[in-house]
Formats: C-alpha cells, sequence, structure tokens
C-alpha cells in the first residue's frame, strides 16, 4: 500500500503542484481512508519528502538504463531529454518552484541529491564524448558540468521562463542544444545535426 500511495501521490503532485494537493484528495483518489495514509505516513511533509526520494530513484533508475546502453554520447543526452521530457510531460503546477517555497529544507536536500548524481552523469558523459573525438578536448569535464548543472535547473525557473510565454519542453530542448554546441568538435556538431534533425 506504501508504494501505491507514493505512485499516487507523485503523479498529483507532479500535475497539481506540492502545495494544491491535500492527504484527503489523494484519499478520495485512491478511494481509501485518510487513515490509511496516515498509517504509513505521520503527516502531510513526511509524504512530501518521501514522494521526492521515490521521483528521484525513479528518475535515476531510468537514466541508469539509458547509460547502461553505452551509446554514443551524444545520442545518449538526447535520450536522457526524451525521458525526463515524457516523465514531467504533464507537470502543470511547477512542482520544482512549489517545493522550493513551501517546503525549503527537502528541495534542499533533492537539489543536493540531484547535483551528485547529475554532475557524475553528465561527466562521465563529457569524458566518453572527448575520448571519442565528438567534445572538444580543451574543455574542463568538472567545470562544463557544474555549468551544465545550473542551466539545467536554472530552466525550470518560471520567473524566467514563465510556461505561458515558453513551452517547457522547446526551452529544454533548446538548452541541450546551447550546451552541445559549446563544447562538440566538427565530428560532434555532424552528430548533434542528425539528432536535430531526427527530433
Amino acid at each position: 500500500m506504501r508504494e501505491k500511495i507514493l505512485e499516487v501521490a507523485s503523479e498529483m503532485f507532479l500535475n497539481l503542484g506540492f502545495k494544491s494537493v491535500t492527504m484527503d484528495d489523494i484519499a478520495n483518489e485512491m478511494g481509501i481512508s485518510k487513515k490509511t495514509i496516515y498509517q504509513h505516513f505521520a503527516n502531510k511533509n513526511k509524504l512530501v519528502e518521501a514522494t521526492t526520494d521515490f521521483v528521484f530513484h525513479f528518475v535515476c533508475s531510468g537514466i541508469d538504463c539509458i547509460r547502461a546502453e553505452n551509446n554514443d554520447p551524444i545520442a545518449e543526452l538526447f535520450q536522457i531529454n526524451t525521458f525526463i521530457k515524457q516523465l514531467l510531460k504533464n507537470e502543470k503546477a511547477s512542482p520544482q518552484h512549489q517545493l522550493q517555497k513551501y517546503y525549503p529544507r527537502i528541495y534542499k536536500k533533492l537539489k543536493e541529491s540531484q547535483f551528485s548524481i547529475m554532475h557524475e552523469c553528465v561527466i562521465g558523459n563529457l569524458k566518453r564524448g572527448i575520448e571519442q573525438g565528438v567534445y572538444r578536448k580543451e574543455i574542463d569535464p568538472e567545470v562544463i558540468g557544474r555549468f551544465h548543472f545550473l542551466g539545467a535547473t536554472g530552466i525550470k525557473n518560471q520567473d524566467l521562463f514563465p510556461p505561458d510565454i515558453y513551452s517547457p519542453n522547446d526551452v529544454v530542448d533548446m538548452f541541450l542544444e546551447y550546451h552541445l554546441r559549446g563544447i562538440v568538435t566538427s565530428k560532434g556538431e555532424r552528430e548533434l545535426m542528425k539528432h536535430i534533425n531526427q527530433n
């Protein structure tokens, strides 16, 4: 039951926002009593924390599966991009913004976990790209990895990119192209253009 609650809560929080969704809403959606939820989660804070962990580990697992395919570095980033967009396709209420505003401790912990995993993933991708000649050998993976993290998380800022003006999916795609154009070799640019034309 705990797993099912996390699945439903995750979907509702991502679609409607962490503040908007109440314990009653989740209970009604599942057709169970609120008391059943409280048997597994002492309060909404605990549920929000468990839900962010649940989604984070789901994302990490998906990215690990993509990385295990050992595709060329540019293809790998496009695959991860598609996976993330599919996962968040119904996101309407800026859950990250609400998490930061109403649950700052949970947000801070999530951000630290995101940096640790994402940084390792991006640095691995950059090093392989340099070895394969699709990324420029003079780039510093450690610095570029941090640039990438700042950009990938910064594009979720609704003050900078209001969703009624900028399509979140388009912004994600533009950021990936921007990132790659800054680091590819001529060989990498040919590979990049192939993926842009396919997508």
